[in-house]
């Protein structure tokens, strides 16, 4: 048997050392000792997983954030004007989304733990390029949504006349619907793929350079909607279609390309050597500590009844609300501050290229510093201050700076908010058993979606041009975001120092606080006397 044919959960647990063949070869893994590396040779190693995995995972990500995110520019190229969506239906049609994609989430949360990694997150990129969905599925995709969606955007005028399509909207709602379906286990599944490879200290980066891509999405979207623009009317199409178009098409092409480049575990990496591998594994292994070998039943439950799991579920709901806000409607609130629509796309390009600098800044030296949360609170107070400007009476000059700080403030906040809480000391780490890990996870992070459906429905059209209740809700949820923050960062400091009064006691009796076998009598993960809390 090779090591490939071995689950990586195996080789990370706790059991004793074993001899396995590696591919066939005469090479032999220790599983529980790690090769001794020089510092340079660390860097070294660390640097090839980096460039074999993070690009192409960035990569993914930037493309299904902008397939979920462009419907915002394709609104100013013609999309509600020839679909007739008057009232509310665009904001229908954006909460349809978030609605499918939530009751998808924890069964891919769960599922992303089990399945290949490989085909897990290609198959949900390439499903989510609005042309396929998974490859079974993929010709009565087309000809449910991609044939009445090609009708639809070609202009087949209904009773209004030319340039309206009377049915256009129940197939956007259509798309949204198997767009959220497509897209619910990509995050999660490589949120989780993450922790099985780095650190946790060395996660947040990574995973900062992961959700980055969210942001560079924003400036990509605004970049290619004002050049696709140019291409109304090409085809019998207006600019609208080709945006989806397009960017569905490179989309197919980047996921087909991931299922050859990434790898599923550290133990079944190629591209290291025996030696690299092993360091991989046994570094996740320490650093991860021992998990819970309870039941999955028992594992689900206690994920649901941690206080970790929900107070910071609430603080991501309270953050997502304003995300995705300022994501669907920046084109629009720019255009109503008088610009054209050509310049309203441009406009959008410069505050997501500064947010991907302050967030890959501030993700640097919070895990230099160890630190999580005075990075949050600071990006959200910024964020705060941005949505303030734009409620109020100011010049439309003061108020696109004002975009500038609602944008970097939000996007900067989430790698701390989600990921911190996704891997790093807070949940994924904190939480002992791979099945309490995941429902937790699951649980944390579709709650937090859950405010992509309150986004979609707040900037209402009868509201422009100051969108009071938008701005005003973003405002509210900001701020119960900081306030649960504060309490859940109160509550951390006051457990580790108990702990820490309680460890120095044992050592002053001669004992020596460890984690404990399932069998043993102290608690794991993060009940464990010797685990503290990042802060």
């Amino acid at each position: 048997m090779t090591a490939s044919d071995i689950p990586d959960s195996k080789l990370e647990s706790g059991a004793p050392p074993q001899k396995t063949t590696m591919y066939g070869s005469e090479e032999q893994l220790a599983c529980s000792v790690a090769p001794a590396l020089t510092a340079e040779q660390e860097v070294k190693l660390w640097r090839k997983i980096d460039l074999r995995l993070i690009p192409i995972i960035t990569l993914m990500y930037l493309l299904s954030f902008m397939d979920r995110g462009n419907i915002g520019n394709a609104k100013l190229d013609g999309l509600v004007t020839q679909l007739n969506l008057t009232g509310d239906k665009y904001n229908i049609a954006l909460m349809m989304y978030f609605i499918v994609s939530n009751l998808l989430f924890s069964f891919n949360q769960v599922t992303s733990t089990s399945f290949s990694h490989i085909a897990f997150l290609s198959s949900h990129q390439i499903s989510q390029s609005k042309l396929y969905d998974h490859p079974g599925m993929c010709m009565s995709y087309i000809l449910v949504v991609v044939l009445p969606g090609y009708k639809m955007a070609a202009g087949d005028h209904g009773p209004m006349g030319p340039g309206h399509d009377a049915d256009g909207y129940p197939q956007l709602v259509g798309v949204r619907v198997c767009l959220g379906a497509a897209e619910a286990g990509l995050y999660p599944g490589v949120a989780y793929y993450l922790t099985r490879w780095y650190p946790k200290y060395m996660y947040q980066y990574r995973i900062a350079m992961f959700t980055g891509a969210a942001t560079l999405a924003g400036a990509f979207s605004g970049l290619l909607a004002y050049a696709i623009n140019f291409m109304n009317g090409d085809g019998g199409l207006e600019g609208w279609s080709w945006i989806f178009i397009l960017e569905g098409l490179l989309t197919i092409l980047i996921a087909s390309a991931a299922a050859f480049i990434m790898v599923d575990y550290p133990s079944t990496a190629k591209f290291l050597t025996t030696e690299e591998r092993s360091f991989v594994i046994e570094r996740r292994r320490r650093d991860a500590g021992l998990d819970e070998e309870h039941d999955a039943a028992q594992q689900v439950w206690a994920a649901f009844t941690d206080w970790q799991v929900w107070a910071l579920a609430s603080m991501a709901f309270s953050f997502v609300v304003p995300l995705y806000g300022i994501t669907y409607f920046l084109p629009t609130i720019i255009f109503d501050f008088g610009y054209s629509t050509a310049v309203s796309q441009l406009l959008t390009i410069p505050p997501y290229v500064l947010a991907t600098i302050s967030l890959l800044t501030a993700a640097h030296f919070s895990d230099k510093l160890k630190l999580r949360s005075p990075f949050i609170f600071a990006a959200q107070l910024t964020s705060l201050v941005g949505y303030i400007i734009n409620i109020s009476n100011a010049p439309s000059g003061v108020k696109y700076f004002g975009t500038y700080l609602c944008v970097i403030g939000t996007y900067t906040s989430i790698p701390g908010s989600f990921i911190d809480t996704a891997d790093d000391n807070r949940l994924a780490n904190n939480l002992g058993g791979r099945y309490k890990r995941a429902v937790g996870m699951a649980l944390q992070i579709s709650v937090g979606n859950l405010g992509g459906v309150v986004a979609s429905i707040i900037f209402r059209t009868q509201d422009e041009p100051r969108y009071l209740l938008g701005h005003g809700l973003e405002i509210m949820f900001t701020s119960i975001g900081l306030i649960v923050l504060l309490l859940t960062v109160l509550t951390y400091k006051r457990i580790n120092a108990r702990r820490d009064r309680e460890e120095l006691l044992d050592q002053q009796q001669g004992e020596k606080a460890e984690p404990k076998q399932a069998g043993g009598a102290g608690p794991l993960g993060d009940r464990a006397l010797s685990f503290r809390y990042t802060i």
